[in-house]
């Protein structure tokens, strides 16, 4: 897998989630009492509360996308929803019916609009998440254009402020700028 930094290619190698740790726990620690774990089998939010100091963001094992995707879904989420595991979210795993995967795709657009944010202001390849592989469905050309649409809506109408707060933070530590800017982003690369 490769990924993109300021024009040239570099190996996923170059990543590392223990970088991505440091960003997201001294930008949001503090202000939002949040931090963010690796190691996880399966991603989970748990809020704070019985004997839990802080909220926390659980993401799969050391997987760098994982981490965005799941930071994502904790800016997607409302005051009221972060205070719920998981946020309260609804999911079906892996094998859900088409029926399904339309309602899956339904909630995902926004989340997955700020990922490809993250993933740009970070310098890596964002791919877009079906999340079905055992029925074989992968994402649809629709899902695909509601997320580039949410992306160029994102970058005219601005994004709220704990998601600008991680992409200044992710810009500034990786020396990166324009992830705020429509022209970052091509629809054809989601294909």
């Amino acid at each position: 897998m490769t990924y993109r930094s300021n024009s040239n290619l570099v190996s996923s190698s170059h990543k590392h989630c223990d970088q991505l740790l440091k960003i997201f726990n001294d930008t949001f620690l503090n202000s939002h009492n949040t931090c963010l774990q690796k190691g996880a089998d399966e991603p989970l939010y748990r809020p704070a509360g019985d004997g839990q100091q802080h909220h926390c963001i659980a993401f799969t094992r050391d997987y760098y996308a994982s981490a965005l995707h799941e930071i994502a879904h904790w800016c997607v989420a409302g005051e009221a929803r972060r205070q719920q595991l998981d946020y309260g979210y609804w999911y079906a795993p892996d094998g859900r019916s088409d029926t399904q995967q339309k309602e899956f795709e339904s909630v995902e657009v926004a989340p997955q609009a700020l990922e490809w944010m993250f993933s740009e202001a970070a310098g890596i390849k964002f791919r877009v998440s079906a999340d079905n592989l055992a029925m074989g469905l992968g994402a649809s050309a629709e899902f695909k254009d509601r997320i580039h649409a949410r992306v160029m809506k994102n970058c005219t109408t601005g994004v709220n402020a704990r998601a600008h707060a991680f992409i200044m933070a992710l810009q500034h530590f990786y020396y990166r700028d324009k992830s705020l800017q429509g022209n970052s982003y091509e629809r054809q690369t989601l294909d």
